[in-house]
């Protein structure tokens, strides 16, 4: 997206874009409020589209040490090791 200046209106597309961004954002938000009753992987999904999005440092932050939990609890997510065992 580009810089606004002060002498230029935002596009159309842009705007559209900044409300497909609140969209998602609001979604992800529904989803780790109620994260008891989704998949780890909609979860984790939610978690990155906030921490890239979220509107405070806080939220990020939130969800990306929401992520470092689910990563923890699922050890089996780590890479395969390669033919000489390293990962």
């Amino acid at each position: 997206m580009s810089i606004p200046l002060p002498f230029l209106k935002p596009s159309a597309r842009d705007r559209i874009r900044q409300e497909w961004i609140e969209e998602r954002r609001r979604e992800a938000r529904m989803v780790v409020a109620d994260m008891v009753h989704h998949s780890d992987y909609l979860v984790r999904l939610a978690c990155n589209v906030l921490v890239q999005h979220g509107e405070t440092p806080e939220e990020r932050e939130d969800a990306r040490i929401l992520l470092v939990i689910l990563d923890a609890k699922t050890p089996g997510r780590l890479p395969a090791p390669d033919r000489e065992g390293r990962s």
